[in-house]
């Protein structure tokens, strides 16, 4: 990211409460940097590390320890998901960030700000006043968005379904600021399908086989374990890739098993798109973005865990639309999936909804409208005010 001080400023706003406010991101300045180059002074703030005081600025640590608990996360989400109790929500807090939030902004002067996080817009938009850059919101939850997501004085809500976008409309957004444009991965995960028998073969895979591809995310969550050993325990008439992600002891504990159908597994890896265009069938937890990745890629899924109200929706999304199915415990991910190998024609059906779902060129429209619609706007209404100037009510 260059630091030139001549070029035009994005403030990105994110957190790392999950994989998925980070990984939007960046796929939205790759895309930005693929196709305007390199002329951008870029910055990225973790809105908890950077806006918020103690004991806030531990949520990214205390994150993964709270979704460990599936059902109070779930109770709390569905609690504070109105208009009223999201703005009481905010209103009542915001003394306590106030300054938290003005240090920030003070020290991250920009022509445009992109949030890619539900908690950031109230704070910093009040801090900013009306004299302020143009602010855009990214959605980065398929469909069972929360309120938080929602400020009316927002300048442009970017959404990736037609149900997020019925949801900001209901939840009091003009709808002239809401647009749907699916949800940004990286460049990687958006290219076409590819032949899966050469890709298999180049990733020492059996080319004859259907694959399984079996996922928990970055720090393999879900019952990865449980579900692998129940599709081997079946013999289904395929090989299997688990990837057990950054979890050292679930990768040896699958490692020291003795398998009856081909098997590999792997830890955290960079091939993950290359790994979607190679399977045949996945089966994953419900998070937005990998749900996204594979619908990019016409993967079919078997969807075998979510967390409680915030990923309700990308359940039902992905079952409505034929792209895959809900299987909450594995002998029904094992029934699900022997039905697929046994009746090809309806896996292909799924491959079809997949495809039909997609929308790989989302992070390159956000890109588009943030440099082609918001920054020279932005840029011409600094220029009457001063050159250098640092927004906000400090």
């Amino acid at each position: 990211m260059t630091n030139s001080s001549n070029f035009p400023r994005i403030l990105f706003l994110f957190s790392d409460t999950g994989g998925g406010h980070r990984s939007a991101a960046e796929a939205i300045i790759e895309a930005i940097y693929l196709q305007y180059g390199h002329h951008f002074n870029i910055q990225m703030v973790d809105i908890f590390k950077k806006c918020a005081p103690l004991p806030l600025n531990y949520m990214p640590e205390l994150y993964p320890k709270m979704v460990k608990v599936p059902q109070a996360w779930g109770l709390g989400y569905k609690m504070t998901n109105s208009y009223r109790r999201a703005r009481f929500i905010t209103a009542s807090s915001y003394l306590y960030v106030r300054r938290s939030v003005q240090k920030m902004v003070r020290q991250n002067p920009c022509d445009v700000i992109v949030s890619v996080h539900p908690l950031a817009a109230a704070p910093i938009l009040r801090v900013l006043g009306k004299n302020r850059p143009p602010f855009i919101v990214v959605v980065t939850d398929l469909v069972s968005t929360h309120a938080l997501w929602y400020h009316h004085h927002t300048d442009l809500c970017l959404v990736p379904t037609e149900i997020a976008r019925q949801r900001a409309i209901d939840f009091g957004m003009n709808a002239q600021k809401v647009r749907v444009v699916g949800l940004p991965v990286s460049d990687r995960f958006c290219s076409p399908p590819g032949d899966a028998f050469i890709i298999k073969q180049k990733l020492g895979w059996p080319g004859h086989l259907p694959v399984i591809l079996l996922v928990g995310g970055g720090e393999g969550m879900g019952p990865l374990e449980k579900t692998a050993t129940a599709i081997d325990a079946a013999r289904l008439p395929a090989a299997m890739v688990i990837v057990a992600g950054r979890n050292l002891k679930l990768k040896e504990r699958l490692q020291s098993k003795n398998w009856q159908i081909p098997t590999y597994i792997y830890g955290f890896i960079k091939k993950m798109p290359e790994f979607m265009r190679g399977a045949d069938i996945l089966v994953t937890k419900a998070g937005p973005g990998t749900i996204s990745e594979a619908l990019n890629a016409g993967l079919p899924m078997v969807i075998y865990s979510r967390l409680p109200g915030q990923e309700d929706g990308n359940v039902a999304y992905v079952v409505s639309e034929g792209a895959g199915y809900w299987a909450p415990n594995p002998a029904k991910t094992v029934e699900v999936i022997s039905n697929w190998l046994n009746h090809p024609e309806q896996r292909k059906q799924a491959v079809q909804a997949c495809l039909k779902l997609a929308k790989p060129q989302a992070a390159r429209q956000i890109a588009q409208i943030i440099i082609d619609e918001y920054l020279p706007q932005a840029l011409h209404r600094t220029d009457e005010i001063s050159p250098h100037k640092s927004w906000g009510n400090q």
